[in-house]
Order: C-alpha cells, then sequence, then structure tokens
C-alpha cells in the first residue's frame, strides 16, 4: 500500500481498506505466485505481459489481472485530496476535455460507467495508442490491456470495495472516489502509455 489504511477516511474507511488489501489483493497475489511456481517461462514476465499474451488462459486473466487491477486502483488514490482538481493540468486535462468535453463531462461519463457495470468489475479511463482517451468497463478481474489500450485510472465497483460503508449505495462510493484521485500519478501514466 502506498498509505496508511486509514489514510482514505472517510470517503474509504480503514476495514474495508484492510479486507481488500489484505484479503482480496493478497489472495490473487498468492494463488499467481502458487500457479507460476512451476511455469519458470512466465516467471520474467511482467503482470502487462501475462495479461496481454496469457488472457486465454483462465488462471492468469484471473489472478494477474486481480493483481494488476488492485495495484492500479490502489496507487491511483492518495490521501488529503479535497477536491478532484488537485494535480489535474497540462496533456492530461487537455486530453480530457478534448475526448470528453469537459472535466464535468468526464466525471459523469466515468460515474455513469461505474454505476453500470453488473456485478463485479472496474471503470477505467485509458488511452489507445493514438493517445486519445476512452471509459471502459470490465467485468471481474478483466482489464483494458487486452483491447490494445493503456489503463491510466480504474475504480473497483467489487462490492468488497464499499459494501462496509456504503452498502447498496454504489453511487455514494463512486462520488466520493473522485475527490481521492491522484490526478500527477494519472498523468504520468498518460505519459508513459503513449
Amino acid at each position: 500500500m502506498p498509505y496508511a489504511y486509514n489514510a482514505l477516511e472517510p470517503r474509504i474507511d480503514t476495514r474495508t481498506m484492510m479486507i481488500h488489501h489484505n484479503g482480496h489483493y493478497a489472495t490473487y497475489v498468492e494463488n499467481l505466485n502458487k500457479y507460476l511456481a512451476d511455469k519458470p517461462q512466465l516467471q520474467n514476465l511482467t503482470l502487462e505481459e501475462l495479461i496481454v499474451y496469457h488472457s486465454n488462459d483462465d488462471e492468469i486473466r484471473h489472478n494477474a489481472g486481480g493483481v494488476y487491477n488492485h495495484q492500479l486502483f490502489f496507487g491511483g488514490m492518495r490521501p488529503g485530496m479535497n477536491q478532484i482538481v488537485v494535480g489535474l493540468s497540462g496533456r492530461l486535462l487537455q486530453n480530457i476535455n478534448r475526448d470528453f468535453g469537459s472535466l464535468e463531462n468526464f466525471k459523469m461519463q466515468f460515474g455513469n460507467a461505474a454505476a453500470a457495470v453488473f456485478g463485479s468489475g472496474y471503470a477505467w479511463l485509458a488511452v489507445d495508442s493514438r493517445g486519445k482517451l476512452h471509459i471502459v468497463q470490465t467485468a471481474n478481474q478483466d482489464t483494458p490491456l487486452t483491447l490494445s489500450m493503456k489503463p491510466l485510472l480504474n475504480l473497483d465497483v467489487w462490492e468488497h470495495a464499499y459494501y462496509l460503508k456504503y452498502t447498496n449505495h454504489r453511487t455514494d462510493y463512486i462520488n466520493n472516489y473522485f475527490a481521492l484521485i491522484d490526478w500527477v500519478r494519472v498523468g504520468e501514466r498518460l505519459i508513459q502509455g503513449v
């Protein structure tokens, strides 16, 4: 974790973060390591390479996806954010305005996508090879990597990510998430991804 378990209070509670990180994420790490233990030909691949080149393998798609998606999710937030625009500038802001019309339009479209994920999955901000931004939904532990897009930001909408605090009010969780986004990190991912 790039911060303490209680660092995202009150928007994401300490108990949820502990269960999410030490239970769900840790299980994906453990299961992936077990699966790769007797496959030396796969052990030097990055998570992205595993996901892109071996997405037809259910164990890799599920467990490598689980590790990758959680790392991106935890790493895409930072404590102490009081407004959604802190750190949002430069190329990232220009691209958001170009591809979504405005930051408010992006928030609305991203929030709608996250709310509409059926069952368990993620909403993503991703960039394609031409530099165009997209909002993508995926189920379970799938990622936009298999769609030839580089993920910049994701919101975990599996129930374990929010249910203890928000119960069935997923929209409240989504709205609070916008105040936690580490836009500096998202901007760095954009520069690295294109």
